[in-house]
């Protein structure tokens, strides 16, 4: 069973990783203008910058608002049941309520971390415990891909 996670990683990890740091768009993905509008709009409601969002929305989904994780995360920014609960939501693949949702914890991350996009991001990976128990970007190994991933896509918009 060790062995078919660890695979199951190392491939999540190998897809992840290619063309411009985040995921390539799902087969389901919204169009690009749409993700644009919602980022858009979530960008200007929280003030976090766009390229942010955008890229923590395909490193977690690749674009596609029904993503459903093994660990129970849904949606375009892979809100976990606990945070849409949080953020007062009713339906965690709406695309609407789940990137206003996952920008609010976003935002809330960055102020954690007084604008530092690194931490906020691993945060949002690893969980702000993760972060604040190793006073950095924890040493596991699918949180320094993901930090690396999400922040290479940042810098490219």
């Amino acid at each position: 069973m060790q062995r078919l996670l660890a695979a199951l990683a190392l491939l999540g990890l190998l897809y992840g990783c290619g063309g411009a740091g985040y995921l390539p768009y799902s087969p389901h993905a919204l169009g690009p203008q749409r993700i644009h509008e919602l980022v858009s709009d979530a960008s200007a409601r929280d003030q976090v910058p766009p390229g942010l969002i955008r890229a923590v929305l395909m490193a977690e989904s690749a674009g596609d608002p029904s993503a459903l994780s093994v660990a129970g995360a849904q949606g375009l920014m892979q809100i976990m049941p606990a945070t849409a609960r949080s953020c007062g939501i009713d339906n965690a693949f709406d695309p609407n309520e789940n990137v206003a949702c996952g920008t609010s914890y976003l935002k809330t991350l960055l102020d954690r971390y007084h604008g530092n996009a690194t931490l906020a991001v691993a945060a949002y990976n690893a969980g702000p415990g993760a972060v604040d128990r190793y006073g950095g970007v924890p040493p596991f190994a699918e949180t320094q891909a993901y930090v690396a991933r999400v922040i290479s896509a940042y810098r490219s918009y």
